[in-house]
């Protein structure tokens, strides 16, 4: 579980990301859970865009994107969701105490 100084830290990291991951009128299946997978095999925080054409509201998608995938959502603002999952080894972002 993450602290409220450590969410504010990653959510100052992602404000420069740009979305990697774009869920459509397909929804936030396995096809967008598979390509999660893929981003989070080279990140640890990803920036996801819910067009308006997709089914699920943004918090809705975040949330089951976050479970499957077994990250946390950072913060969902508008449309956009910031999910977090640090490699299990050699973690690349330090996060405050």
């Amino acid at each position: 579980m993450l602290t409220s100084k450590q969410r504010s830290y990653l959510i100052g990291l992602a404000a420069d990301i740009t979305p990697t991951l774009q869920i459509g009128k397909a929804g936030a299946g396995p096809e967008a859970t598979a390509s999660l997978e893929e981003g989070f095999n080279t990140r640890e925080l990803i920036k996801v865009s819910i067009l308006k054409t997709s089914p699920d509201e943004p918090a809705v998608a975040a949330d089951k994107l976050a479970e499957r995938t077994h990250a946390q959502v950072i913060k969902v603002i508008g449309r956009k969701a910031v999910l977090y999952r640090p490699f299990k080894e050699n973690p690349v972002i330090v996060l405050p105490k």
